[in-house]
């Protein structure tokens, strides 16, 4: 019960002194998704019990995708790419699962692993096809803009 209610606390942005960034929900909580934000971040229907839905964006954990809105051209046209990829990592079912599940620092936004029908994790396969780096939370590295 205790779970529950902490993944109530996750999923809906509860004050801090309620649910903070560091509580973690293990799941798997069964989400669908609705729509690819950018190549790290994804807006799901959640359905962390029965009956019962949320829509949540999700920041998928241990990346961190080119900026689609950068002023810089070649960081936009590499954020389109990790995006498209992600799109088509998540095309074949919309159906995927949330594990590890935490608070973000923005309100309304949980940082998960993101696992695919099949088991794959979406971030490690964006890391593998080298469309995105690595990221645990901290300061980003900025793009060296080459054009």
């Amino acid at each position: 019960m205790v779970r529950y209610l902490a993944l109530i606390a996750v999923l809906f942005g509860a004050p801090a002194a309620e649910a903070s960034a560091r509580e973690e929900i293990s799941g798997p909580v069964a989400a669908e998704i609705l729509r690819v934000i950018d190549g790290d971040t994804i807006l799901v229907e959640a359905r962390p019990w029965p009956q019962q839905r949320v829509e949540v964006y999700v920041r998928i954990r241990g990346i961190d995708a080119p900026e689609l809105k950068s002023k810089c051209h070649s960081v936009q046209q590499a954020g389109g790419d990790a995006r498209q990829a992600l799109e088509a990592l998540t095309k074949a079912s919309a159906t995927i699962e949330l594990v590890n599940i935490t608070g973000d620092k923005y309100f309304g936004r949980i940082v998960a692993d993101v696992v695919l029908p099949d088991g794959r994790s979406a971030g490690s396969d964006l890391l593998l096809a080298g469309l995105v780096q690595p990221y645990d939370g901290g300061r980003k590295m900025v793009p060296v803009c080459g054009d």
